[in-house]
């Protein structure tokens, strides 16, 4: 029996640290982009801008980018898939 949880549990810790490890790497590869960069693709069909600014920080704001696609950062799995994968995808929050 202790063995069995033991391993289980040996089994559990393994994906735990693989699936940190991957979301470690993911975000080392995401790139980041100035407002002068982002001004220059404005318009850019392979563009796609995402507002993720939550509460009043989303409600409160007179400035938005024109076109920018409102989804909720806490939704993120339930969103994310219905962007193209060949598209450039800018997330912004302030």
């Amino acid at each position: 029996m202790k063995e069995s949880l033991l391993k289980l549990f040996a089994g559990a810790f393994s994906l735990t640290m693989l699936c940190v490890f991957a979301q470690i790497v993911t975000a080392a590869e995401v790139q980041r982009m100035t407002k002068d960069d982002l001004k220059g693709r404005l318009g850019n069909p392979d563009v796609i801008i995402v507002d993720v600014r939550t509460g009043k920080d989303w409600k409160g704001s007179q400035l938005r980018i024109k076109g920018a696609n409102r989804e909720d950062p806490k939704q993120f799995k339930s969103w994310a898939d219905k962007y193209p994968k060949d598209k450039i995808l800018v997330l912004y929050c302030a």
